[in-house]
């Protein structure tokens, strides 16, 4: 018996902005500075407080604020006989402690407390939701749009489409070896998830990934017209998606570049932006594989447009962190500069991105900087809006 929290999350009625200069002005609005460095110790503090009901093998991290734990040793020594019971004690024990309401899903498996976590409990009085094999024709067939369905995203959404599914039902009741011959063991997961049924478990080892990638995106903080500007930002998202591959002892073997306008521009052929990929020799130098980026992007810009968004991704890894020598150049020299992107590593980890940069970063359109204060893509907290504290 499994279920999942922890989703804390506050509801008022607002108008989304993602600009300072969009914010309304309201004499009753209040504005504060992000603290993403606040929110991740909270969320800290609160897993140490599931700790108290399960060991370290029955919790397991979501995402920033949500955790799975398995509770099925735990509710003889807490004494309760139901799941509902023991989730309802850590629920106050988070409130006392922390002074916060957790939303919480109960179910047979992850995937049934996923659910229930996130298409019932957030409504639900007491802001708990349990749901069993049993509920999945009520409660897991209706679940609509696609996109709400734990796994399946716009993508996948319109492939499905494309087979005539448009909803969990239909995907329930399609004929399994239809999904696997199109989208292979994904799609055999797909249909077992429609029924409800999830093989994982929280004790489970993954073992190290056969296909992953690397990538940094992200949205510009105006409009870039100039051409160079752009490069600028694209030499920094390149270096640092090659830091953590170093990190991670791998190397790509494809580089992927995506590039969107801004709202309401088109290039010639009336796209909102593009993506594209080539395959590249094995490597995770910073030098390379930013000429790699930097030829795709001269190979498909698009002049006059107006550049927002970024991103640069390295897949089809392979596990290994040996250096393949070039023919045409001095392995010394490639020798020196393997070392020296390590070095650089070691010296950003243990004092922080901005203790060496590249000189261009100081250049007007650069942003690596100020996006050094970010935590996972937020204000930290040591930046306001516009002022540091």
């Amino acid at each position: 018996m499994r279920f999942s929290t922890v989703h804390f999350r506050f509801y008022v009625p607002c108008t989304p902005v993602t600009r300072k200069n969009e914010v309304p002005d309201h004499p009753n609005l209040i504005i504060v500075s992000p603290r993403m460095k606040l929110y991740m110790k909270k969320n800290q503090e609160i897993n140490n407080l599931y700790k108290r009901f399960v060991s370290d093998e029955d919790h397991s991290v979501f995402s920033v604020d949500e955790s799975f734990l398995d509770v099925t040793a735990s509710l003889t020594y807490f004494k309760c006989d139901t799941a509902y019971k023991l989730a309802k004690i850590i629920q106050r024990v988070i409130y006392n402690h922390m002074g916060l309401y957790v939303t919480i899903g109960i179910g047979e498996n992850p995937l049934l407390a996923k659910l229930a976590l996130d298409n019932e409990a957030k409504n639900a009085p007491g802001f708990v939701a349990e749901w069993r094999y049993e509920d999945v024709p009520k409660k897991v067939w209706p679940i609509s749009p696609l996109t709400e369905f734990c796994g399946i995203g716009n993508r996948m959404a319109a492939r499905l489409k494309k087979l005539g599914i448009r909803s969990i039902y239909d995907l329930a009741h399609i004929e399994p070896y239809m999904l696997e011959e199109r989208f292979g063991i994904m799609g055999l997961q797909l249909y077992a998830h429609s029924w409800g049924i999830d093989r994982s478990f929280l004790g489970q080892k993954a073992g190290r990934p056969t296909e992953k990638s690397f990538g940094n995106s992200q949205v510009l903080p105006k409009d870039y017209a100039n051409k160079e500007q752009i490069k600028l930002v694209l030499k920094e998202l390149s270096d640092q998606v090659a830091s953590r591959l170093r990190m991670a002892s791998c190397q790509t073997t494809c580089v992927s570049l995506f590039v969107g306008y801004s709202k309401g521009q088109t290039d010639k052929y009336g796209q909102t932006g593009w993506r594209r990929q080539m395959k590249v020799e094995p490597s995770n130098n910073t030098k390379v594989l930013t000429e790699h980026v930097l030829r795709l992007f001269e190979e498909n810009y698009a002049p006059g447009v107006d550049v927002r968004n970024l991103g640069v991704s390295y897949g089809r890894l392979v596990w290994n962190k040996n250096l393949q020598l070039d023919l045409f150049s001095v392995p010394e020299e490639q020798i020196h500069e393997t070392d020296m992107y390590f070095l650089i590593d070691k010296i950003r980890q243990k004092f922080g991105f901005k203790a060496l940069i590249h000189a261009s970063s100081l250049m007007e359109g650069a942003t690596a900087i100020s996006r050094a204060s970010l935590v996972g893509g937020h204000a930290g907290g040591t930046v306001g809006l516009g002022t540091t504290k």
